[in-house]
């Protein structure tokens, strides 16, 4: 949710609002966010989608002081802060150098898409024109913020994440590349962020708003391939004119590998770039996160581990009980451990993705193991969640909130827990977070305290 703080209101009152947003994007009551003082405006819609893409955020409880942070590290001066640049999409990509991210050019690139889009038609790429979008006095701001209201910030973060997610499939098909390479046809280390506007805008109108699904992402990728010497890159480009021509031309070279189909995962919680924070994010909220590699052995015979999914199902419950005000998050086939992770690529044959100090080992490699699909791995975690002793209604909650994500085709099940209203219980027994550690209340005392975070 992109969010801007009205003046009038106190830092408590701020935070307030940020701890009741959860990774995936918890949503106020009007009531509430009228109380709160907040409104979705386009510098806020711009300010909280650069920072989800960066992976710039170590909590959801944000502070005051903190909100226009940056918290990158660059290659040469490594101060230990929590993301590396050259991990973030937009280094990580070529679309920008490192020390880009320091002069906010990754936020000037989302605002010149979000005008764009929400805007309703193309904006000259220039500092001045999106001037006129930032100046409150401005019949453009005025403009762009009426569109805003309508449109609605949510829909355009998931759109332009789906969008991503979309180039990031075309990147690692038929091999991984990142996309620098894939537009020009020489080697080169200069960053583009011009070409990358109206690659993601030719995305959004063909695939969003033309309702296209990619059926060939292979053909997508031979499609744009030395994209840079297919379109102006002239200086006359930045007209609005002129990007409508590259927009229309990029539109072109990818219809062949497109066919008709809506995108019912456009809209939901999960996309690539939310993960990634999640994982991140785990380091530091122990209480609210937890992954787990799989439900099998790391061991010659790869046997089930019966103790894994109990494990899961009491974490459920544990995290139900931190209370009303805050969610949680489970991200099955993830390590925790280089070790972990180094005997997967022993025994599966996977290259797993670093994500903070996370290695992302994914689940599709045990189905591979046991002989599923991976609609049927995944049916498999529903039905011992379903089968278990997890109480009513957070079974239910949770039931219908579990998901099963491609993520670069190493596929996670994700499980969100929702907040719930009265304490959740596993076999009549409560169960608590203490960090990331899974603790079943001994006593009438324990359980009283855990019930009187729901009074």
């Amino acid at each position: 949710m992109a969010v801007s703080v009205m003046r009038g209101a106190t830092e408590q009152e701020i935070n307030d609002v940020f701890a009741r947003i959860n990774t995936y994007g918890h949503r106020l009551s009007d009531q509430e966010r009228r109380q709160a003082g907040v409104q979705d405006d386009f510098s806020g819609l711009v300010r909280n989608l650069s920072c989800s893409i960066r992976g710039d955020a170590s909590t959801n409880e944000i502070k005051l002081s903190q909100m226009p942070s940056i918290s990158i590290d660059l290659p040469r001066t490594r101060h230990g802060y929590e993301v590396s640049a050259d991990e973030v999409f937009w280094v990580e990509q070529g679309i920008l150098r490192s020390t880009d991210l320091r002069d906010s050019m990754d936020e000037q690139c989302i605002a010149d898409i979000a005008a764009s889009v929400v805007g309703g038609h193309l904006i000259e790429r220039s500092k001045e024109a999106l001037d006129k979008v930032y100046d409150a006095g401005s019949g453009e701001n005025a403009r762009i913020n009426a569109a805003l209201s309508v449109y609605g910030a949510d829909r355009f973060e998931s759109e332009f994440k789906f969008c991503i997610d979309e180039i990031l499939k075309v990147c690692n098909a038929d091999g991984s590349q990142r996309l620098r390479n894939i537009l020009f046809a020489k080697r080169s280390t200069n960053p583009f962020p011009a070409i990358f506007t109206v690659l993601i805008i030719a995305f959004h109108e063909s695939l969003v708003q033309g309702n296209k699904l990619v059926a060939d992402y292979v053909g997508v990728k031979k499609s744009i391939s030395g994209l840079y010497d297919r379109i102006d890159t002239s200086r006359g480009s930045t007209t609005p004119d002129e990007r409508r021509k590259n927009v229309d031309t990029i539109k072109g070279l990818i219809a062949k590998s497109l066919v008709d189909g809506h995108h019912a995962e456009i809209y939901g919680p999960h996309s690539s770039t939310d993960i990634d924070n999640a994982i991140r994010r785990s380091e530091l909220e122990l209480p609210h996160y937890e992954l787990k590699q799989g439900m099998l052995r790391l061991e010659d015979g790869r046997a089930e581990d019966s103790g894994a999914v109990s494990g899961i199902v009491h974490t459920i419950c544990a995290m139900a009980n931190n209370g009303r005000k805050r969610a949680g998050t489970i991200i099955i086939g993830v390590a925790d451990r280089e070790m972990h992770a180094t005997r997967v690529k022993q025994l599966d044959g996977v290259e797993p993705r670093r994500v903070g100090s996370r290695f992302v080992v994914g689940v599709r490699r045990e189905a591979v193991v046991l002989g599923l699909t991976a609609e049927r791995y995944f049916s498999k975690w529903k039905n011992a969640i379903s089968n278990s002793g997890l109480s009513s209604p957070l079974k239910e909650d949770v039931l219908s909130s579990i998901d099963y994500n491609d993520y670069y085709g190493l596929g996670l099940i994700i499980i969100d827990v929702p907040v719930q209203r009265t304490l959740s219980y596993v076999e009549n027994i409560p169960y608590w977070r203490s960090g990331d550690d899974t603790l079943a209340a001994s006593d009438f005392k324990k359980a009283a305290e855990l019930g009187a975070r729901f009074a």
